[in-house]
């Protein structure tokens, strides 16, 4: 069986993260401490996105578990949820600079799935 002492560290990080993310949104002014206030809010949303896309994923693998080892189903999603964290964080970054367009949000979303190809590839040497 898989290690419970994972999933549980991850959802009380994942609740953390948010928590930490709404206190941002909720108390801190973008106008007033511009650095501080936007580095808070991109990495609190990064770490709050990852814990939450890797329990996803975790969950759905192992739903849909093809007889692999659930260490096994950790490190993908892990793998998976620090990639759609990054595209989502530097999606919400472009849009923030008026720089996100449909064709550049696809070659984002081309980038890391070519990423994610390379990295399952080279897993499975």
């Amino acid at each position: 069986m898989y290690n419970k002492t994972y999933i549980s560290g991850l959802s009380v990080a994942g609740a953390i993260s948010t928590l930490a993310w709404f206190m941002v949104v909720l108390k801190l002014d973008p106008f007033e401490s511009t650095a501080l206030a936007l580095s808070l809010f991109f990495i609190s949303l990064f770490f709050s996105l990852l814990c939450i896309f890797t329990l996803i994923g975790f969950y759905v693998r192992r739903f849909a578990d093809k007889g692999e080892l659930y260490h096994y189903h950790m490190s993908v999603s892990l793998r998976q949820g620090i990639l759609l964290a990054v595209c989502a964080d530097v999606s919400l970054f472009l849009l923030m600079l008026g720089l996100l367009t449909w064709w550049s949000g696809l070659l984002l979303v081309a980038i890391i799935t070519l990423i994610e190809f390379y990295m399952t590839k080279s897993e499975s040497n």
